[in-house]
């Protein structure tokens, strides 16, 4: 039987609420979904709020006090509890378990608090399920387009550090398959940004475009993978509004890409990690500590999260 594991992520953000919400709305078979928690938390959300799961889905408990529940603050205790999470999750995979993974979102803050240094779930996912030759990479899927960002949580300055050809190629590659063979697209067509103004207008305001993406679209395109570009960002995404030409969009770096994702479609999107021999699913926003613990945050991207999964794994 398929099932998806599904965790509560950060304790003290909006992530035990959205989740509980997405799973109410989507009333999914309760033997096809088991909830990595607390109950400590379900009786928060419960007293507090009067949010209730309606369904009596399995829970897996990881440890969490009722007192460490402080909606808004990043603590060790919240990242120590979503780290444990994860890694439950991870084990359940490693043992054939479930097939697919939703994750709610974590503080990485809360995270390097409890002593754990990764830059985000997609890297701890990477560390626990990653076999010799793979490689976890983020992939937005929205409604009409989907966006790939070719480096992920690094400093805006190291990023000319990766846009090597060896890295576009590999990364691409790893893309093109997962639209073939996970979002079910037959004869994917890619585009990718450039990383400078213009995309450095002849090398006039760099070289990358030249020297490193320019020769990676044409080995690409003789493997027969279907990229053009480099394409200036700024005008690039228009695209997928005016033709929807391309099926994915591959930004050089994190806010070149999901400016436009969350501008346009965040509610609407799903953060897809690829690269690995399990789904993993995640909504497209983070804890959002300013309204946490209110009964406030909207789950529409929480919902899509579940319901990729389920639908894909």
């Amino acid at each position: 039987m398929k099932r998806t594991a599904v965790t509560f992520g950060d304790p003290n953000g909006i992530s035990p609420e959205i989740t509980i919400k997405a799973l109410n709305f989507l009333d999914l078979p309760y033997e096809k979904v088991v909830l990595i928690t607390n109950d400590n938390i379900l009786r928060y959300y419960r007293e507090k709020h009067n949010l209730s799961l309606e369904k009596n889905y399995e829970i897996i408990e990881i440890p969490y006090k009722y007192e460490d529940i402080k909606p808004g603050i990043e603590s060790e205790e919240a990242g120590e509890f979503a780290f444990k999470s994860l890694v439950k999750a991870c084990n359940l995979a490693i043992n054939g378990e479930i097939n697919a993974i939703v994750t709610s979102p974590v503080s990485k803050n809360s995270l390097k608090l409890a002593g754990h240094n990764y830059s985000g779930q997609t890297e701890i996912l990477e560390q626990y399920l990653a076999k010799s030759s793979q490689h976890a990479e983020m992939l937005f899927v929205c409604d009409n387009f989907s966006v790939m960002l070719l480096t992920r949580h690094i400093s805006v300055k190291d990023v000319p550090n990766y846009v090597n050809k060896k890295n576009i190629i590999a990364k691409i590659e790893n893309l093109n398959n997962a639209l073939i063979n996970q979002l079910d697209i037959k004869f994917p067509k890619i585009a990718i940004c450039g990383l400078n103004p213009h995309c450095g207008e002849n090398g006039m305001f760099g070289s990358e475009e030249l020297t490193e993406i320019i020769p990676a679209v044409k080995e690409l395109n003789l493997k027969g993978i279907n990229i053009e570009g480099p394409f200036p960002a700024d005008s690039l995404f228009q695209r997928c509004i005016d033709d929807n030409k391309y099926n994915c969009y591959v930004a050089i770096y994190h806010d070149q890409g999901l400016i436009p994702v969350k501008l346009t479609q965040c509610n609407n999107c799903v953060n897809v990690t690829i690269g690995l021999d399990i789904l993993r699913t995640s909504p497209a926003h983070g804890t959002a500590f300013d309204i946490a613990g209110q009964n406030i945050a909207d789950a529409d991207s929480m919902i899509n999260a579940i319901k990729f999964a389920c639908e894909k794994a």
